[in-house]
């Protein structure tokens, strides 16, 4: 009955405001947090040369925003009850503004890491926040159109970010890819300040929660589960993963608090985590498919630049100049699945995209040293035109049946999937290219024999046109180097399809999945979610 009164009620209500309004003010925050995250990866390398550190100590600014934003994630929606979604959210904005203008102010790598982890609190709590916020906003016909507009923030950040980066730190200091959130984040609190309401059911639910007692056992499990399982994710293949004690110390942490949560978080009343929405099988499916998309998205975003810029040469960039295109794609795309999502049952829109992103990287494996820049545009353009048939029905299927005051748990647990799956994306992606590399390149060394008469014309060449600079011995020396450095790039090569294979048939196998297991929404009623 509860549950029935409190929904009656949502539906009832309205904000002051037009809604349209309101989405915008809660894009600006996303666009900010996520454009800041974009353009830090690009910059590390400035990072660590403009404050005197190495470059495995500069990896430190990445991972400790990484690890105080999966710490909060999954809390999010416990503190937005306890607190008030409006008054979190505002925190957050605040604190995400505040410890970006710290974070270009700091004088040393130790107070750059310090602030990153307080950015990573603020940057933590945006998404679930605004998530819930437009759920609550849109009525259900309507929101399909809402979160496509979130969704268009959501992609075109990362779609310039690279760029953009490479931009600030090849002009300016890398400093100012932290100013820049000052100005957006100030005026992105001033409209939150007017637009932002809480509807009345999150009103009775604060007052509720004051005099239900803290589950502090489940915010001690959550924090630490989840922040060791992202320190063991980003240093897994820099330490060599379980030859590490280091790794092995925070993996085992991770497993036991992972489990402990599990079961607390089941049992207790009044759960940090609502776990318990797991027995929802859309839910549970949506949760796992998001984590999905975040591998290979994430996994993809990092995997093509870091091909073009140390396989062929391209400049940061330029290799931004590569992704944009894909993201300026799929912002073409959210309104046309904005539309549909109102009238074609999702479990058909997330079959038909993840098809299409499965085709799209079985395409992508026929990539080689020879292509150009159009060429490698167009593989992340055909990948970019799936996305948008994903993030929306998704989400659509996650929210389905939920009663209207878990939208934040529903909101945190998606968010947490996709931020989560990024990162066992990126650590697969990492961990495979070294571990592949070493087996091609034995593999293709045990087959060059000196008998083979197209190494030997190769080696001729080489030793003719190195000729000039030596001796006939220095000359030899040479060729033979450049036909090493040719195994290695052809080994990294063989290494990167690999990858983009695998991806390609995790995707595939998705498809079947989501027909057999996703039940049919009715487009007309059911509500639809976000990126």
């Amino acid at each position: 009955m509860a549950d029935t009164a409190s929904g009656a009620s949502t539906v009832a209500w309205r904000p002051r405001h037009n809604p349209w309004l309101v989405a915008f003010t809660v894009t600006l925050a996303t666009f900010m947090e996520v454009l800041d995250t974009a353009i830090a990866n690009v910059a590390l390398p400035h990072i660590a040369g403009g404050l005197s550190a190495s470059q495995d100590e500069a990896t430190w600014v990445l991972t400790s925003y990484l690890v105080s934003n999966a710490v909060v994630l999954p809390i999010s929606a416990w503190l937005a009850t306890r607190v008030g979604r409006k008054r979190f959210y505002m925190t957050c904005v605040v604190l995400f503004t505040l410890s970006s203008f710290l974070c270009g102010f700091a004088p040393s790598l130790p107070w750059l890491i310090f602030f990153r982890v307080l950015q990573g609190v603020g940057g933590g709590g945006l998404a679930p926040s605004e998530q819930a916020i437009l759920a609550d906003t849109f009525p259900p016909a309507q929101r399909g159109m809402a979160f496509a507009m979130y969704g268009l923030a959501v992609v075109f950040a990362p779609a310039i970010g690279p760029t953009l980066g490479g931009y600030i730190v090849d002009h300016a200091s890398w400093r100012w890819i932290f100013y820049i959130n000052v100005p957006v984040g100030l005026v992105s609190l001033v409209l939150s300040s007017i637009m932002v309401e809480d509807p009345p059911y999150l009103e009775r639910e604060r007052a509720t929660s004051r005099s239900v007692r803290v589950d502090f056992i489940g915010l001690v499990l959550v924090t630490v589960a989840f922040g060791s399982l992202q320190v063991t994710l980003d240093k897994g293949q820099q330490e060599d993963w379980f030859a590490s004690p280091f790794i092995v110390f925070f993996a085992l942490t991770t497993l036991v608090c992972l489990i402990a949560t599990v079961i607390w978080e089941n049992a207790h009343p009044n759960p940090i985590v609502n776990v318990r929405l797991l027995r929802r099988a859309n839910f549970a499916v949506s949760t796992t498919l998001m984590f999905v998309i975040g591998a290979v998205l994430y996994g993809s975003t990092v995997l093509i630049p870091q091909f073009l810029q140390t396989l062929m040469g391209y400049t940061a960039e330029r290799a931004g100049e590569v992704l944009s295109p894909g993201g300026f794609t799929t912002m073409l795309t959210m309104p046309l699945v904005g539309l549909l999502v109102s009238r074609v049952p999702a479990k058909y829109l997330i079959a038909f995209g993840f098809t299409g992103l499965s085709l799209a990287l079985f395409h992508m494996t026929g990539i080689n040293l020879s292509i150009d820049m159009t060429t490698a545009t167009l593989y992340r353009v055909f990948q970019a035109a799936s996305l948008a048939f994903l993030f929306i029905p998704i989400n659509t299927v996650a929210y389905l049946g939920v009663p209207p005051e878990q939208n934040n748990q529903v909101s945190g647990m998606m968010n947490l999937a996709r931020n989560i799956g990024g990162s066992v994306g990126i650590a697969f992606l990492t961990t495979m290219l070294a571990r592949r590399s070493q087996v091609h390149q034995a593999y293709l060394v045990d087959h060059l024999s000196a008998s083979n008469p197209i190494l030997q014309d190769r080696l001729s060449a080489l030793q003719q046109f190195a000729a000039g600079a030596g001796g006939a011995a220095q000359a030899m020396q040479q060729a033979y180097g450049r036909i090493y450095q040719t195994v290695l790039q052809q080994a990294a090569l063989l290494s990167y399809v690999d990858i983009i294979r695998d991806f390609a048939v995790l995707t595939a196998v998705l498809v079947p999945l989501i027909l057999l297991v996703l039940k049919r929404n009715k487009p007309a009623h059911a509500p639809a979610g976000a990126h």
